[in-house]
């Protein structure tokens, strides 16, 4: 079996873009990685941060779900404290009934915004992600089959069973995931101080359950493919300014790529964002093939979700053509 790869996907706009044009462009970008055979499309859950179009996550869930045919279509995440567990239930569950068997739930327990966002989605404003576990028992009561007494009920939703896939990138969901016998899914795309550290605490910790019998680790990783290491280095600008922006504060629209870094970012600022972007692989197939191998001995990867974020759309969609056709030929392991 060759290595699983799945899309992530921030719906990232340019400058003073419309939010239908960056919308438009995940959906042809959609359709090429399920022709090139990848598992899924997720799309991520972020609020008021100027250049993602990705608030409505559920939305772009069943906009790209109608828009592909076979593709599994779900959520990178949705932060679950904000939102009632009901909602989130009934909204997956009419997606499921729309597109059965393709949509998939990854949670997560960050806000997804600062302070202000939070306070506009009406979260408790004490709240740290600790009662996580009681809204995700919560929504999964809404999700799995009927109970007896059970008043409240999920419809569409209810006996679903939506796959769920708990996101993080600390040891907390890792723990939570293995406990309850849920795949999960580590954010070395952007955190990853302890991607070894959770990857191994999930797969020791590990319990089989009723949906699933063995642990699946899936790993996000940015990725950028091109004919030439120089050339996936250029290209690779254009996150490092993102995240130099996202420091500052500042809108995280595509930039354009730039032949040097050196001149926009302080010694400080480039650390940053070097230490955010440490496992991102960038370079020809084949330095992209021996960076995939050596992340999936390090961590027993079953899967990589992949960020590729490019000014430009054609380069976005020649990197993930480029990376279908590495990860076709790396042999995965069985299962032990």
């Amino acid at each position: 079996m060759s290595l699983p790869v799945s899309v992530l996907d921030l719906v990232g706009m340019q400058q003073e873009e419309p939010a239908g044009s960056a919308i438009a462009r995940s959906v042809d970008l959609a359709r090429h990685t399920e022709e090139w055979g990848y598992r899924r499309y997720w799309l991520a859950e972020h609020h008021s941060i100027p250049g993602l179009a990705c608030s409505a996550t559920s939305v772009l869930i069943g906009h790209l779900a109608g828009a592909t045919k076979t593709i599994r279509v779900g959520s990178g995440g949705i932060m679950l404290p904000n939102h009632a567990p009901l909602v989130v239930a009934e909204q997956f569950g009419t997606l499921e009934a729309l597109y059965p068997g393709r949509i998939d739930l990854g949670l997560g327990r960050a806000p997804g915004g600062d302070f202000h966002s939070m306070r506009a989605l009406r979260r408790d404003l004490q709240q740290n992600g600790d009662d996580f576990p009681k809204l995700l028992d919560e929504l999964r009561t809404y999700l799995g089959p009927e109970k007896p007494g059970q008043v409240v009920k999920a419809i569409p939703g209810q006996g679903s069973c939506v796959p769920v896939t708990l996101l993080g990138s600390s040891d907390f969901s890792a723990r939570l995931a293995a406990t309850l016998g849920l795949s999960f899914a580590f954010a070395a795309h952007f955190a990853p101080d302890l991607l070894e550290e959770a990857a191994h605490l999930y797969r020791t910790h590990f319990r089989p359950s009723e949906v699933l019998d063995r642990p699946w680790l899936m790993v996000g990783v940015q990725v950028i493919a091109a004919e030439s290491d120089a050339a996936a280095q250029r290209l690779f600008t254009t996150p490092q300014q993102r995240f130099l922006r996202l420091i500052r504060n500042q809108p995280v629209e595509l930039l354009p790529p730039v032949d040097s870094m050196v001149g926009l970012w302080t010694e400080w600022e480039r650390a940053a964002v070097e230490s955010k972007l440490r496992e991102a692989i960038v370079g020809s197939e084949s330095t992209i093939k021996a960076h995939l191998e050596r992340l999936v001995a390090a961590t027993g990867a079953d899967e990589l979700i992949v960020v590729t974020d490019t000014w430009d759309h054609a380069a976005r969609l020649e990197s993930y053509r480029r990376l279908a056709q590495v990860a076709d030929r790396i042999e995965m392991k069985p299962a032990q």
